[in-house]
């Protein structure tokens, strides 16, 4: 039971601080307290095991201790991204069947008309008090309930319980070298399961330091490698990037870190190399939503060794890669990646199971196993568009499209992006009255703005199939292609 953790900390070191926010210092004992008092007043408002309770805003250490309440009764977070539009926060509340919705202040009147019925939305940073009650959250109790976007267009929900929290710590204790002694700075938003996941929730399981920032500034991260000297961090690639790009990273002292996670998508080599040239090992996770998400890493010695690999499987976990029939393939051979162990998630809500009968997730990537067992990612089987380290699926996307004005089709393919990685393009077949900024246009206020598209191609027919599909790499290359042209 991951809320058992803040309590043997706060008995035997009260006084160690957990988490820093601002400048304000929280200490296991502090954090534990508050986490009791907030479950307590959950159970007032009439929070009962397996309900559901949201929260939305940036980061914030009242998002720490909602998730740790919710574990102690056995109830279920469900942590919304603060960039999606109102209509998506909808969808999720109402097909998850929150109670609660905490939200911060910022977002305070957009989660006001966003909540449906029966959902009542309160103030992220006054829970509610209430009479004592006792802890009851068993392992087996999901804790999170996190919405991961769908290839049909609708989110899903990925339901991880407690048990799995656990053993991806374990996964992240390995991986990082973890101990109670670590300052662990994230600037990652804790909406996803990797900023939650990769360092965070293990640095609490391992009695360490939590640096929290609100968001990702590059300033406010140059400062605190600075003045607060943590040892790990997690960045995805636009953030190194940004970092690796700014006036203050040839004069940025790093010997404080021994190592940065990095995921979500391709880390480009070059960016590896930046890193490694001021000796800080950049250590790639690979996962999803639905691993919780640590399945495949690199130790800082296997970061140095083969900058571009993923690693190889984590701790407790066990992968694969399969043909199209789902049959193991021997090293050298790409395929899709599996993963299976007790940090997956077991079913998707209100979806049924979301594993093979012998137990296997199905990652929708490409990847394959070198002789020396290392693993290498290869393309994405399911198409998705990685921005910035957020997940973009063109079904979504396409959805909205099909209404813009002036078209006759349409479909959404990324196009690369020195910044972002990826970003989405619409290539629309035109009508009359075609004008691309009110395709544009269309989106605002329906999908969150990291999903729009950021220009719109014109052509006289959608490259098809045989059986009349889209061919989707053939429009991406058109697209990539168009750009280098130009």
């Amino acid at each position: 039971m991951i809320w058992r953790w803040l309590e043997r900390h706060a008995d035997h070191q009260p006084g160690r601080i957990a988490l820093r926010f601002g400048d304000e210092a929280i200490t296991y004992g502090a954090l534990a307290q508050r986490v009791a008092a907030a479950a307590d007043g959950l159970a007032a408002r009439g929070v009962r095991r397996g309900d559901r309770v949201a929260f939305l805003g940036q980061n914030h250490p009242a998002q720490i201790v909602l998730l740790f309440a919710c574990a102690r009764l056995g109830a279920v977070q469900v942590p919304l991204n603060w960039r999606l539009a109102g209509p998506e926060w909808h969808f999720i509340l109402a097909d998850s069947g929150t109670r609660l919705l905490f939200a911060m202040s910022d977002f305070r009147a957009a989660a006001e008309a966003a909540a449906p019925p029966g959902c009542t939305v309160l103030d992220a940073t006054a829970l509610p008090e209430g009479d004592p009650v006792p802890a009851v959250g068993q392992e087996d109790d999901p804790i999170l309930l996190v919405y991961t976007s769908g290839t049909t267009g609708r989110p899903k929900g990925a339901v991880l319980d407690q048990r799995a929290l656990l053993f991806n710590a374990l996964n992240a204790l390995h991986t990082f070298r973890m101990t109670a002694g670590d300052r662990v700075l994230t600037v990652l938003p804790l909406f996803h399961v990797g900023g939650l996941n990769i360092q965070t929730t293990p640095a609490l399981y391992a009695g360490a330091e939590v640096i929290l920032h609100p968001r990702f500034d590059p300033d406010a991260a140059f400062d605190a490698i600075r003045d607060q000297r943590p040892t790990l961090s997690l960045l995805v690639p636009a953030v190194m990037q940004a970092l690796t790009r700014h006036s203050r990273w040839a004069g940025a002292e790093l010997s404080c870190l021994r190592g940065v996670g990095a995921g979500s998508s391709d880390v480009p080599v070059e960016l590896i190399a930046a890193f490694h040239a001021k000796g800080v090992p950049v250590q790639q996770v690979y996962g999803a939503t639905e691993t919780c998400p640590i399945a495949i890493v690199q130790t800082a010695e296997e970061a140095l060794a083969a900058p571009g690999s993923i690693g190889r499987p984590a701790l407790h976990v066990d992968c694969r890669v399969v043909d199209s029939a789902g049959r193991p393939l021997p090293p050298g051979q790409a395929g899709e990646i599996q993963v299976r162990g007790p940090s997956v998630l077991r079913a998707y809500w209100n979806r049924g199971d979301a594993l093979t009968a012998d137990g296997w997730f199905a990652t929708g990537d490409v990847g394959r196993v070198d002789e020396a067992g290392r693993w290498w990612f290869a393309d994405r089987v399911k198409h998705v568009i990685i921005s910035g380290g957020e997940n973009i699926y063109p079904a979504e996307v396409e959805r909205l499209l099909a209404s813009a004005p002036g078209i006759l089709e349409g479909a959404v393919v990324g196009r690369p992006d020195p910044k972002w990685g990826e970003v989405p393009v619409a290539v629309v077949v035109p009508s009359e009255g075609f004008d691309p900024a009110a395709v544009l246009r269309h989106f605002e206020g329906q999908l969150a703005r990291f999903k729009h598209p950021r220009d719109v191609v014109a052509m006289p027919a959608l490259p098809r199939t045989a059986l009349g599909k889209v061919a989707t790499a053939e429009l991406k290359a058109m697209v990539a292609g168009a750009v280098r042209g130009a």
